[in-house]
């Protein structure tokens, strides 16, 4: 079947061929297992938060604070993404920074002291940064060269190991677990996948110099007006992630009084929705189109927030982050795969410029949100996550995807 043709008339019959060309793909598996690896590691941290922050006995403010550290890692990390992976090649950084990753994420639940808190978000982002460039890269290379799609069930892969993580997390709460053990089984289970997977990632053809002859390694450029309001939306998306992935647990458990259980599936909540659209996005963005997507999926998320603050119980509240989830869900495909088409911009470094910018919103925007709540209550601070999600369902109508 050919892929242009099919990708305009989608049907089940194309949603059922693209998950069978991914599963069965066994260089994609693994590029798809590196995304999971990725949130399985943040869904299994961020279930704990709440421990943390009775632990070292932390205000919202001073855990928002304490949890900035992570953006910065991303921040100094982020000039150096094109570099290490143009020297390292996509499959080896892919391998460091995963390997970094899991034993940087054992640092903040053992930590004595907010400083070590500090150094252990710091390094996470340092890992995080270069892992989410480094295995995107990984799968648009493996796209060009096989003909195939698979960016969206890659993210799907992510949200699928993020629900996995939160899910585990909330099993071991409910078996008295202590969080520490539970993080230092999860990070050595993820290593060991990450040796199993490499010598599969390596067979990925690398990205050493594209068909244009521009260096994989290009980091960033300054982004012209397409390729900002890509970002200023992807921004936004993403602080709707981080806001279900750092405090849909707070809320639930201080806000709500949930229990320690319920309160760590709220994030799974949001990951099993987006998961489900995630998967099916290959055959929904065809369908209803890229642009009109950005718009509904900014006004659905937003929904969801709204309607977990309205409706003040740990049940509606479950479904509105679950509601957030869909809403959330196809923005990253469809932008990832949008900024290495931006006219005027070489696609790699279109990739690495959006891929960093919309990271920082998804790990700024608790710190953020941290903040309102200390100054308004944890109600506003996810308040204005809604009302970034409605400002980007404007910028979607003034956006030109290629």
């Amino acid at each position: 079947m050919n892929t242009t043709a099919s990708l305009n008339k989608p049907n089940r019959n194309l949603f059922i061929q693209n998950l069978l060309t991914f599963f069965l793909n066994q260089q994609a598996l693994a590029v798809g297992l590196v995304f999971a690896s990725d949130s399985v590691l943040f869904g299994s941290w961020v279930a704990h938060i709440p421990f943390v922050k009775a632990k070292l006995h932390l205000s919202d403010a001073e855990l928002g604070l304490t949890l900035f550290a992570m953006p910065i890692g991303l921040l100094v990390m982020n000039p150096l993404t094109g570099w290490i992976i143009s020297r390292l090649g996509e499959a080896r950084a892919c391998f460091w920074s995963a390997v970094g990753l899991t034993l940087a994420v054992c640092i903040p639940l053992n930590a004595p002291n907010p400083i070590i808190l500090c150094l252990g978000l710091f390094l996470m982002g340092l890992n995080a940064a270069l892992l989410n460039v480094a295995m995107n890269t990984t799968a648009t290379n493996l796209e060009r060269a096989q003909g195939i799609v698979i960016m969206s069930s890659c993210h799907g892969m992510w949200s699928l190991g993020g629900l996995f993580g939160s899910g585990i997390a909330g099993a071991v709460i409910a078996l008295h677990v202590s969080p520490p053990i539970h993080i230092m089984i999860m990070a050595g289970l993820i290593l060991l996948m990450t040796f199993i997977l490499q010598p599969i990632l390596a067979k990925v053809p690398s990205s050493s110099r594209t068909e244009t002859g521009e260096k994989a390694g290009s980091s960033f450029v300054r982004p012209n007006l397409d390729l900002l309001l890509m970002i200023l939306i992807g921004l936004s998306l993403a602080m709707g992630e981080g806001a279900a992935f750092d405090w849909s647990a707070v809320y639930l458990r201080e806000t709500l009084g949930a229990s320690s259980q319920i309160a760590a599936l709220g994030f799974g909540a949001f990951s099993l929705t987006m998961t489900g659209f995630r998967f099916l996005g290959d055959a929904i963005i065809p369908k209803i189109g890229a642009k009109r997507w950005l718009q509904i999926g900014g006004v659905v998320g937003a929904g969801g927030l709204l309607f977990a603050m309205a409706l003040p119980y740990p049940a509606t509240a479950l479904i509105g982050f679950g509601v957030l989830g869909a809403g959330c869900s196809l923005g990253a495909p469809v932008l990832y795969a949008a900024s290495m088409r931006v006219e005027g911009i070489p696609p790699a470094a279109g990739l690495a410029t959006f891929a960093t910018f919309s990271f920082i919103g998804f790990l700024a925007g608790p710190p953020i949100i941290g903040f309102v709540a200390e100054a308004f209550g944890l109600v506003y601070g996810l308040g204005f996550v809604a009302i970034m999600l409605l400002i980007s369902a404007g910028l979607a109508k003034l956006v030109k995807l290629f």
